[in-house]
């Protein structure tokens, strides 16, 4: 039987082979019929990329905002009258720096050029000073290649901020934005005219910092600063240009480059700008009020020797005879932490304030005096810088011999001529400083007179010795020295360990 198995005939092979490609060739033809043919990856990966391909690409999210701000954004052609060498424009500062001196003979007719933008239908451009400072014609070309001849309306150098005007019809406009509300890390679009040929460019980075003050600026260092500074790259002739939101609003005026850095630009805050530009139309200048003081920025080092619980408000560090701030009664070495109903956290941002501030008005104002908050009420006058002047550059005193050594510093009384000479009421004037000590660190320098220690009067040399060694057995790390040098005055922490 199982011999038997093994012997069976050739047909029953054959017909098993062919019930099996039938099977083949049914089941191929029913997944063909079904669609259930795989595809390769690359044929899969082809296939998608082809429809990729034919897809519109994602649009920028800047083209609406260059398509809203850019029609507005002007080419500012400014020709000024220069005497001979007289200069302060920064593309001249270049060119002497790569070049050196080219004299003059006599006036000449220098070319000019920057950016600016239509803030009003009516034609009123916002742009820098120093763009048009000087100048004896201005040419203003939109960026529809329509070209109008313009007129200054009002320039403030204390800003960096003038107002020109031009006549046309159906003038674009950039709308205005709010820079209180604009943070670190915003998109920031800058749009001008960099190098006076790259019309109508457009950069793009973020609002890097607020509140930059300190700048030293080509063509002119503005008194008031409130920078917005961006990574956007600003260049030569993009002065007065906007510096616009995501939204496609001004939110600043591009003003000012590192010429030693990248991607640092500062921008002039659109608030501040504005507040500028409307007195500028409204009366041809800008009116301020004026405190009537000198201030000093409270760093660590003077809370900590003034005893202050934090480094907010800002110190008085004089009081000018009959301003506004003596007649309310403020004090030298008061601090001033409110004005206004607003906490004053720094020296720059309260300028500004002040002189923002509308004149003849009774303004409430606290100041620590102390340890103790003392409210006061200053009536501001309009800012004189005639009276600014005479208060923060008194004469200077004469030198007279060394005297004896008081802890590292060699100091001696001052003559009653002294004292009026340059203006104080007393102190020690300091004759040599020791080398390698806390008070060559301080940056106290021979002819220095010491007029206060800690806000209180020194009156010899032994008080100041007295006064320093009771800083330290109160253990303050630093002294605040009140120090007169070359007709101003400033505080100066004194390190005691």
């Amino acid at each position: 039987m199982i011999g038997n198995l093994h012997r069976r005939p050739r047909g029953y092979y054959v017909g098993a082979m062919v019930l099996v490609l039938v099977g083949l060739v049914l089941g191929l033809g029913l997944s063909a019929s079904l669609g259930l043919s795989p595809s390769s990856t690359a044929q899969r990966s082809g296939f998608q990329a082809a429809q990729n391909l034919g897809a519109a690409p994602p649009e920028s999210p800047f083209v609406p905002v260059v398509e809203r701000a850019l029609p507005a954004v002007v080419f500012v052609d400014v020709k000024k009258k220069v005497a001979s060498g007289d200069s302060d424009d920064p593309q001249d500062e270049i060119f002497r720096r790569l070049f050196g001196d080219t004299p003059r003979r006599g006036p000449s007719i220098r070319p000019s050029s920057g950016s600016g933008f239509i803030i009003d239908s009516r034609g009123y451009v916002l742009t820098n000073n120093h763009v048009v400072h000087d100048a004896s014609d201005i040419t203003v070309t939109l960026n529809d290649k329509r070209t109008f001849k313009a007129k200054i309306v009002g320039a403030d150098p204390g800003t960096d901020v003038a107002v020109i005007k031009i006549e046309g019809d159906n003038l674009p406009a950039v709308p205005v934005g709010d820079s209180d509300k604009i943070r670190v890390g915003d998109w920031a679009i800058a749009i001008g005219n960099p190098l006076g040929v790259l019309r109508g460019s457009v950069t793009v980075g973020v609002i890097s910092a607020r509140g930059r003050s300190g700048l030293d600026i080509f063509g002119g260092t503005p008194q008031f600063q409130d920078f917005i500074q961006t990574d956007a790259s600003i260049n030569f002739g993009n002065s007065g240009g906007p510096l616009c939101n995501i939204r496609g609003e001004a939110i600043g005026i591009n003003t000012a480059i590192n010429p030693n850095g990248q991607g640092i630009g500062f921008a002039i805050p659109i608030n501040l700008a504005k507040h500028v530009a409307d007195q500028l139309i409204a009366h041809g200048k800008v009116q301020r009020a004026m405190l009537g003081v000198l201030l000093t920025e409270v760093t660590p080092e003077l809370a900590d020797g003034f005893g202050l619980p934090n480094t907010e408000g800002v110190i008085i560090e004089r009081v000018f005879p009959g301003s506004p701030a003596d007649r309310a009664g403020i004090k030298r070495n008061d601090v001033v932490v409110e004005f206004d109903g607003a906490h004053v956290t720094d020296r720059e941002h309260f300028r500004l304030k002040v002189a923002d501030t509308q004149t003849g008005r009774r303004v409430p104002i606290v100041v620590l005096r102390e340890g103790k908050r003392v409210p006061l009420t200053v009536s501001l006058s309009e800012r004189d810088e005639t009276v600014l002047a005479q208060n923060t550059n008194p004469p200077s005193g004469a030198e007279l011999p060394q005297a004896h050594g008081v802890g590292g510093l060699t100091v001696r009384e001052l003559t009653a001529e002294e004292k009026q000479n340059l203006g104080v009421d007393g102190g020690v004037m300091i004759t040599q400083v020791q080398e390698g000590s806390a008070a060559e660190d301080a940056g106290l320098q021979p002819n220095d007179v010491i007029e206060e220690i800690g806000g209180k009067s020194v009156a010899s040399s032994a008080t100041f010795a007295r006064m320093l060694k009771d800083a330290r057995t109160a253990n303050k790390k630093n002294a605040v020295l009140l120090v007169w040098r070359d007709g101003d005055t400033r505080y100066v922490p004194l390190r005691l360990n």
